[in-house]
């Protein structure tokens, strides 16, 4: 048996994948934060473009009360990150507390950078294209990382976990009523232009993570049989189907492995499977689109 796998149990296996790289993943997650606040008070702002989110929150807010977007984002993420830890506990909350205290900090001490750095705002289609493909590659790199910016995406978990609704359409639906209550504020062309960021940064972060569909199929041959059946299944909560394959050239019999994830958990279900079986041969495909299964 693998001498590494005699060191842990399948329970403290997230532990040791969260582990692993800490310091330049910590390190990605935060710079990725500063530039994504320097791009708020820049464009976003700004341009009162309502991209979703916790950003188009603060966006509406401000403009109806005066107050700073960086307190409005605090307390907004403060009581999501409460509504997570009650509803999710405290193992899928706890990647979220850096980014939940670090943006605000951020986005008020770039706040000024617009009285050095000036852009006109007057063309919004060049303005939209611009913050979608930013804002994508950003996310797409913070999703990279394990950890979670925080914010909204909390609303779209706890739906999923008591509603069992997927969380793309979750996801979907919470920006849609921030974009709508934009509208209401400033008008709606100004949708239009929410609908081409939020698109595109969709695009991008595809692209960043990993391919452009929104979930992947893996299909892996492992000598760890009941380890890896046990983390797919009680770890990364998701189901999996067994088939027998043999191998053309020994012909040796052994068991194949096909689970549907979402493409925002490739990088955890990758790093797990070989941090128990680091010979593992294994597949992934994109998956354009799953159907049934429950």
């Amino acid at each position: 048996m693998n001498e590494k796998l005699e060191n842990f149990d399948l329970e403290n296996i997230m532990d040791i994948i969260k582990k692993r790289r800490l310091v330049s993943r910590y390190a990605t997650m935060i710079f990725c934060l500063f530039l994504s606040s320097i791009i708020f008070n820049l464009l976003t702002l700004p341009s009162n473009i309502v991209t979703g989110g916790v950003n188009g929150l603060a966006v509406i807010f401000n403009y109806i009360t005066g107050v700073r977007p960086a307190i409005i984002i605090f307390v907004i993420s403060i009581i999501l990150l409460f509504l997570s830890y009650i509803y999710l506990g405290f193992e899928r909350t706890s990647g979220t507390i850096v980014a939940t205290i670090i943006y605000p900090i951020f986005v008020q001490l770039t706040s000024g950078i617009g009285n050095y750095i000036s852009i006109e705002t007057n063309d919004l289609l060049v303005i939209s294209v611009f913050l979608g493909v930013i804002l994508g590659i950003l996310n797409g790199f913070i999703c990279r990382t394990g950890f979670s910016g925080g914010g909204l995406p909390a609303i779209s978990q706890i739906l999923h976990e008591k509603f069992k609704i997927a969380v793309g359409k979750c996801t979907f639906f919470v920006n849609g009523i921030v974009v709508l209550l934009g509208a209401s504020i400033f008008g709606w062309t100004m949708v239009l232009y929410s609908i081409i960021v939020l698109y595109i940064s969709g695009l991008m972060m595809d692209k960043v993570v990993l391919g452009i569909s929104s979930n992947k199929a893996f299909y892996i041959i492992t000598s760890e049989k009941k380890r890896v059946e046990d983390f797919i299944v009680k770890v990364m909560h998701h189901t999996v189907t067994e088939f027998p394959v043999k191998g053309a050239f020994l012909e040796k019999r052994r068991t194949c492995f096909m689970s549907i994830i979402p493409t925002t958990e490739y990088f955890r279900f990758k790093e797990g499977i070989e941090e128990i079986d680091s010979d593992a041969f294994f597949v992934v495909c994109d998956a354009y689109q799953v159907e049934g299964g429950k």
